[in-house]
């Protein structure tokens, strides 16, 4: 019996190599290999990225995208999910497909000092810039509020960061914050604050709102805004995420920041571009369930 099973595990390897041997010989019947795609995306957008990924393998199973490893390359990723698109990614007329916009709100730790202090305030545009960013300028109708003093800014820094968005929305420059700058990805935004009771910070819908309930994260509170009286309990944490989408779709809050996100292409091979044309035709239905907006 031993010699028998020698006999026919020599066969079967002979039979693999002649196989193997086969196929260098004649490339088009060699296993076909996927050409792997990677998309770089910041982590509030990622879950999008990811659904994308996921639906588009069902329409072209023998083609590969995955989201980008943090050590990667950017020589070896295709697409980069953008919106800071005032530097030189447009001035190159490289090529950026929008696809939505993101809605950024000012926030706290719940339950913290610091919501405490803007308990009822229904801060405008003025208050809020007073609150945020360093200036002596301020207007003459502007009463200087002296509690903002003691409260702590946490910022993000890193160049994926809403803060550039968030400032340039009250014609500021992300260098002229208050406070402390975070490091990392904006989620660290939130850890900050539970670390601080006297910090104060802001982030992108998907950050501040649990996908699945559609409610603000049980750690963190939506600082008062002053908006119009019917939309006063959708801006606050009784509101839910898609009573905000709705609310900024139909019209614009002086007092929220939203911008367009795309998705940036140096350059482009068949596959990639089947894969763009998917998203803004198909992609773009997933917005709303992970916190964007839709283009109008």
């Amino acid at each position: 019996m031993k010699r028998i099973a020698l006999v026919a595990t020599v066969l079967l390897s002979i039979h693999i190599g002649n196989i193997w041997a086969e196929s260098r010989n004649n490339p088009s019947e060699a296993p076909s290999v996927s050409n792997v795609h990677y998309v770089r995306a910041p982590r509030f957008a990622r879950p999008l990225v990811e659904k994308w990924i996921k639906e588009y393998a069902k329409t072209q199973p023998g083609v590969e995208f995955q989201i980008a490893k943090g050590g990667q390359s950017q020589d070896d990723v295709d697409l980069n999910v953008v919106y800071n698109t005032k530097d030189s990614v447009e001035e190159n007329n490289n090529h950026i497909i929008y696809f939505g916009k993101f809605a950024v709100l000012p926030i706290a730790a719940s339950g913290s000092e610091a919501a405490k202090v803007l308990e009822g305030k229904h801060l405008n545009s003025k208050k809020l810039k007073q609150l945020y960013f360093l200036s002596d300028d301020l207007d003459e109708d502007v009463k200087k509020i002296k509690q903002f003093e003691k409260l702590v800014i946490y910022s993000g820094s890193n160049a994926t960061s809403v803060a550039s968005s968030f400032a340039h929305n009250f014609g500021e420059e992300s260098s002229n914050f208050r406070g402390r700058r975070i490091s990392g990805d904006d989620l660290f935004l939130n850890t900050a604050l539970a670390k601080d009771p006297l910090g104060v910070s802001f982030n992108a819908l998907p950050n501040i709102f649990d996908l699945s309930s559609r409610h603000i994260k049980g750690e963190l509170t939506i600082i008062g805004l002053d908006v119009k009286k019917n939309l006063e309990e959708s801006f606050s944490d009784k509101g839910t995420l898609d009573e905000i989408i709705n609310a900024l779709e139909q019209g614009k809050v002086q007092e929220v920041p939203t911008q367009k996100i795309g998705v940036h292409y140096k350059q482009a091979d068949e596959e990639v571009k089947r894969f763009l044309s998917w998203v803004v035709t198909n992609g773009t239905k997933y917005n709303h369930e992970y916190g964007l907006l839709n283009l109008k």
